[in-house]
């Protein structure tokens, strides 16, 4: 494949990869501008560890090719961490025992992230249709689904037991 110049907009900066366009937008992400906190699982987008939010909306980065996203707005873990409410999300997540291994933990935050920046006031998101994409094998989701109520609102359609 050819090499091309894509330009790309992470975390609010232009940067510049040269390389394959084929070539997953999770790889460039991790290995070329060293923002390792997202993670690589299944490498078919089924697990959710590799979620950043691509123009306002969750996305799997490990089937992503990097040339479709050029002209986007990507965020990762690493853009948020000086916003005061991601951060009530992460001391939230520690404090329910939501991050246990933490391989899952940065594409749920992100995937909670994403949905709670496209909820309208007045509107409470259903926890588990938004997490069907992400897969966490340690916390059974009851800690995660708690730490995202305390910060990010009450669930709707959902029967506390």
């Amino acid at each position: 494949m050819q090499e091309q110049r894509i330009i790309l907009n992470i975390n609010g900066e232009e940067k510049t990869w040269m390389g394959d366009p084929t070539t997953p937008l999770a790889d460039v992400i991790r290995e070329h501008f060293q923002l390792t906190v997202t993670k690589v699982g299944c490498r078919t987008g089924e697990c959710g560890a590799c979620t950043i939010i691509l123009d306002g909306a969750p996305m799997n980065s490990c089937i992503l090719p990097v040339a479709m996203a050029e002209n986007s707005v990507i965020q990762t873990i690493e853009g948020l961490a000086d916003d005061r409410r991601f951060q009530l999300l992460v001391t939230a997540m520690a404090e329910e025992g939501g991050a246990q291994c933490g391989f899952c933990t940065p594409g749920i935050m992100m995937t909670l992230w994403a949905s709670s920046q496209a909820s309208h006031v007045g509107q409470h998101p259903d926890y588990h249709a938004i997490l069907k994409n992400n897969l966490c094998r340690c916390t059974g989701y009851q800690s995660i689904l708690a730490a995202a109520k305390r910060v990010l609102g009450p669930e709707v359609n959902v029967v506390e037991q």
